[in-house]
């Protein structure tokens, strides 16, 4: 029953639900529109992160970076960082969901600055996601649609990676260096076997992610490492993204036989800058993975739809589902208003989004 109601109460699957029901009227799906790898991609890696979470990772690591902060500054920097390692293998969501509790839970004892902060973790969780295939669930569509190679794909993050280093190191200037209390470290030990055996998965299924093994492998793999671990591990798995996917497909493959979408969306298509800013824009309003999606049905601009996608990321709250979940975790945790945090979150977004923007341009020009 508590599957059943975590599921229900996802309010991006509500809507997709509603659009995909909605869609039959229209057409009926293919099934060859449905990308299975893609969703059994998804299924193991939300198994997985829910096994790390289990054993405490990320809690230990930003424990013990945090002891070592001393000013305001350094220690935005260290959960920047650590965001931005923990999101290309932990996924941007999962990332945003531990830090940022745990940031305002330090930020309220000793009177630092949250706004900034918070946005910056979030804006760092999206920037790691967007350098692995299996860091967001976007770019493990675009490895299954393309059959792209993990060299290809890491000669596009890399640079993308770089930039958005570069973005993030001007905007921590922006936080005053001011002294800080020592941190106390918690007593959070790591269970070195089972850590181990988690990482051994967790590599099958980022084979099976590549394109090396069968994605289903790595899915079972999961299930019954979780299984062996606790099995009430199962329970607080996100299944709701899995089905959102699934609904993604049954729309875009109704979509794809509609000749009026068909003939908008191929108009928008017609070189690599305007897939580009297609998916840029469209992510705004849509978020970036329904646009990937969308957008991947009608285009071979690979490079671009990447960057656009990942991009997108950065803009409004909707821009992408970690967006939405850093602005969740402040409402629960922050110690200032809604409105005052949403107008700090989204200025600094819309000018990470012009910065990266312009840099994705030029990316996608001179170095892709």
């Amino acid at each position: 029953m508590t599957v059943i109601k975590n599921i229900a109460k996802d309010h991006v699957l509500q809507i997709t639900a509603v659009l995909a029901v909605i869609s039959l009227f229209f057409a009926r799906p293919r099934l060859a529109d449905i990308n299975f790898s893609t969703l059994f991609s998804i299924l193991a890696m939300m198994i997985i992160i829910q096994v790390f979470e289990y054993l405490h990772i990320l809690d230990y690591f930003t424990y013990r970076l945090t002891s070592l902060a001393t000013s305001t500054r350094q220690l935005t920097w260290m959960f920047v960082l650590l965001a931005v390692v923990a999101g290309m293998f932990m996924t941007n969501d999962v990332t945003v969901i531990t830090l940022i509790p745990l940031y305002l839970r330090i930020a309220k004892k000793f009177k630092l600055p949250e706004i900034l902060p918070v946005t910056l973790i979030g804006m760092a969780a999206n920037f790691g996601s967007a350098f692995t295939p299996f860091g967001n669930t976007h770019n493990i569509f675009l490895m299954n649609h393309y059959h792209i190679n993990v060299g290809t794909f890491f000669t596009w993050s890399i640079p993308l990676l770089i930039a958005s280093l570069i973005l993030l190191t001007i905007f921590i200037f922006f936080i005053k260096k001011e002294p800080l209390p020592s941190v106390p470290v918690r007593d959070i030990r790591i269970q070195k076997r089972p850590t181990i055996i988690t990482c051994v998965v967790a590599l099958i299924i980022f084979i099976g992610v590549l394109g090396f093994i069968p994605s289903w492998v790595g899915a079972i793999a999961a299930i019954v490492l979780a299984l062996a671990f606790d099995p009430h591990i199962m329970l607080h798995v996100d299944y709701a993204i899995v089905l959102t996917f699934a609904g993604f497909f049954v729309i875009v493959s109704v979509l794809r036989q509609m000749p009026w979408v068909v003939a908008l969306v191929s108009g928008l298509m017609a070189s690599e800058h305007s897939v580009y800013l297609t998916s840029l824009v469209s992510s705004q309003f849509i978020s970036n993975v329904p646009s990937t999606v969308l957008i991947g049905k009608f285009t071979n601009f690979q490079e671009a739809l990447f960057l656009g996608s990942n991009i997108g990321g950065l803009g409004t709250v909707v821009g992408s589902m970690c967006n939405l979940l850093v602005f969740k975790e402040y409402t629960d945790f922050g110690n200032h208003g809604q409105g005052r945090f949403f107008l700090g979150f989204s200025a600094l977004n819309f000018a990470g989004l012009a910065i990266l923007g312009v840099m994705g341009w030029i990316i996608l020009d001179f170095v892709l």
